[in-house]
Formats: C-alpha cells, structure tokens, sequence
C-alpha cells in the first residue's frame, strides 16, 4: 500500500480532539512523576534538562506534524520508514513502538495508582488494584472506537489543564529561591542523566502521526493541533517542574506524588484527594492515547506484512482495531503481572519505553530528511531535531538493549514470512512528486 498526500476529510477526529489527543499522550504521566525523579538525578539543574526538551520538542513535533499531514496512514513512522528505506526499517519501527506500549502502559498504570495510594492508602494492592482498572477502562474506551476516544480525551485534557494550573498557581506563594541553591549538587553531568529520564515525558509527538488518517482535514488540522499542543505541553511543564523545586526544595526527590505535594502546600492535606483526581486524568489521557495509536499501527504492520494478518482489521480510518487492542491489551497487562511478581519499580520501565521512543524518533526524523522536500519547513526542523536525536541516543546507553531486542526480532519475522511466501520483500516504493498545495 502506498500512501498519499492529501488534505480530504477521511476521519472524524476534530482540531480540538486531536490537540487533546498530543496533550494526553505528550503531558500524560511525566507530569505527575517525573519532576521528582528528575529532581533526584540532578537537583535544581534538572530544570536545565526540562527547558532543553521542551526546546526540542519544537523541531521534533513540527517533523511528524509534516509527515503526518503529507502522508497519513495508521502506520505512522512505520509507514515512513517504509517509503524512505523500505520494509525492513518499517517493521523495525513498527515493532519497536508496539513493543514499547505494554511496558509504558504498566508504568503510567503504577504512577496513577502510586497517588490513589498516597489518598486513601492501602499500600501495594489499592497501587495494582488502581493500574488494573485504568487499563481496564482504557481498553474498554478504545473497543468502541477512535470518536467515542477522542472526545473522552477532549473533556480529560480541559480537567487536567485546569487542576495543573490550579494546583501550581495556589503551590507558588510557597516557592522560596533558597531552594534553587546549589543549582548542580551532583555536577552538569546528571544534566544529561536527568534528561534521558524526561525522554518519557516528551515521548508522544509521534504517536498521532498513528492517528493522522482519523483527522477529518489531516493536511490542516494535523499541524494546527501540533503547535497547540507544543505551546500548551511546554508551558505546563515548565510550570510544574519550577513549583516542584522551588516549593518542595530537597523534599521534592523524596516523594512519589509531588503534584500532590503542591497541591497540599497550596490547599492544606485533604488536596490529595484531587492530586490524585489529577494523576487519574492524565494516566487515563496518556494511556488512551497511547493504546488508541498503538492499535492502529498493529493493525497497519498486519496488513503491511509485519505482523500477522489476523491482526490487520481496522487499519483504514475509521475502522476500529480491536484485535490489534486486544493483543497490545494483553501484553500491558501481562507486563504489569511481571512487575508485581517481580517487585520491580517504575524506573527500569520508564527507562526502556524512553530507550525505544529515542529509536523510533531516530528512524522516524531519518526518514523524514529523505521523504520531505528540500528547504520546506518541515524538513528543516527534521535536521535540527535529528542532532539532538543522537545526542538522546547516546544518553540512553544500556537502555537501548530493549529496542535492539525487539530490532532482532523484527528481522528474524520478516525472514521467517519471506521463506514461507517464497517472495522476496518489496523495496522502498516510489515517492510522489510533492503536492505544493499541501504546504
């Protein structure tokens, strides 16, 4: 299948429901947990690592915004992979996305049920009680389909912009400047350490390119919804990682909940209750995100041939991929069973999710530099994005041995299919002249 440029109806997301579709799945669960972790990693200098994100994510979002609008298709980087360097990178793409979904979703599962927790107590089974009904909800909200989801996430992104703001306007009047001192207690390097750790916090400007042909005008509506998320995500952020340390100071590396932390220093001890209304809303909004794109590109790398063609319903917008659902499904809840059999934390799977994001963002800007035209915007902002790129890459270190994994397996299908079929795999299909009408 070849996809095409183009800005015609062909979904039923709106502007709206696709901006709150990039907030829940950009803001989702970093902000509830990772100021804190960051914190610790590098003290007041984390924030250092939060500006450089949010400065990334510019060029970084404006790429797949690009790609998305020129080339929609529910295969999303993996479809772009395909018409750069062909069927191999697209699987390897394809799987490594898929593949980083179910140990994301525990994670984002367990931070949610970490602040339920910290409300009402119950210790390690309110934590697992809590991610298993948020997958469970989750799950149920995208077997009905992608119109049902996006307007569900339109009404949880307007909630949780609202408490984060509420919450870190009423922390503020806390906030002490003594606490920004010393700005580097572990030295500039945990700069770097602190940001390979927000690389979960920005994954997810390309996880809507998986969602472009639900777009009702992809051609407009895709880079629109960009930039207002851009602007949005990065000013919360910012907010959020500023209030933790100046108002919780030392204490912000020693709590699990530092929302719920500033919403206590601003509204007294019983704003738990809320902080943990909060981290419920942007669990549910990341992981609906997250599950409604990862759907679509099982479906498409079953149609593709990258996975098994029983999982390819669904792929054409607005089909709903419930098979593909039910097996990403599985595997998150399977993930979270390992982890609490395990006595695992949340950090090796944030760290292994963010390890095989980088990859998909390496490939993914790598085709965009070959299949956007030159001097347009877009292929500008590919360039710039693709230095910073590596620069994650190499801050991931032994967390790349996920993604290499999943890489190795990928390869190992796709010889598999080829023997069976007797056929051998397609090249990089031709790319179209570029449509300037779609600029």
């Amino acid at each position: 299948m070849t996809t095409t440029e183009s800005s015609a109806p062909t979904g039923r997301l709106t502007l709206g429901q696709g901006t709150a579709m990039y907030v829940g799945a950009v803001l989702g669960t970093g902000v509830i947990a990772l100021p804190a972790l960051a914190a610790e990693a590098a003290g007041p200098a984390s924030l250092v690592a939060w500006l450089a994100l949010v400065a990334l994510s510019v060029p970084l979002a404006a790429t797949f915004a690009a790609l998305g609008a020129r080339h929609p298709d529910a295969g999303g980087v993996s479809t772009y992979a395909r018409l750069a360097f062909g069927e191999r990178a697209a699987a390897v793409v394809g799987w490594c996305f898929y593949f980083a979904v179910p140990p994301g979703a525990a994670a984002a599962a367990l931070f949610g049920g970490a602040y339920v927790e910290a409300a009402v107590g119950g210790g390690t089974a309110a934590v697992l009680g809590t991610a298993v009904a948020l997958m469970a909800v989750v799950t149920a909200a995208n077997t009905v389909g992608l119109h049902v989801s996006g307007r569900f996430q339109l009404g949880l992104a307007a909630l949780l912009v609202t408490l984060l703001l509420v919450s870190v306007g009423l922390s503020l009047p806390e906030a002490r400047w003594d606490n920004l001192t010393p700005f580097a207690p572990h030295g500039w390097a945990a700069v770097g350490s602190a940001a390979s750790l927000l690389v979960w916090s920005f994954a997810g400007w390309e996880a809507i390119t998986h969602l472009a042909a639900e777009f009702r005008r992809p051609g407009r509506d895709l880079p629109r919804a960009t930039g207002s998320a851009v602007a949005l995500v990065g000013l919360l952020y910012l907010l959020v990682a500023f209030a933790t340390i100046a108002v919780l100071g030392t204490g912000a590396a020693d709590t699990e909940a530092p929302l719920g932390e500033l919403m206590a220093r601003g509204m007294g001890g019983g704003s738990r209750w809320l902080a943990a209304a909060a981290a419920l809303l942007l669990t549910l909004g990341a992981m609906n995100a997250y599950y409604a794109a990862g759907a679509k590109l099982g479906a498409a790398l079953g149609r593709d041939g990258a996975f098994p063609k029983v999982l390819a319903r669904g792929s054409v917008a607005g089909e709903v991929p419930r098979r593909s659902l039910l097996a990403n499904s599985t595997m998150s809840f399977l993930a979270l069973g390992i982890v609490a059999v395990a006595g695992l934390g949340t950090g090796p799977l944030v760290q292994l999710t963010a390890g095989s994001f980088v990859t998909v963002y390496a490939v993914g800007v790598a085709a965009a530099i070959r299949l956007l035209p030159r001097r347009s915007p877009g292929r500008t902002a590919a360039l710039i994005a693709f230095g910073a790129v590596a620069v994650l890459l190499l801050m991931s270190g032994p967390y790349l041995i996920w993604p290499l994994m999943v890489t190795g397996a990928a390869l190992a299908y796709l010889s598999l299919r080829r023997r069976a079929t007797a056929t051998p795999l397609p090249g990089p299909p031709e790319r179209r002249p570029y449509d300037r009408s779609h600029r």
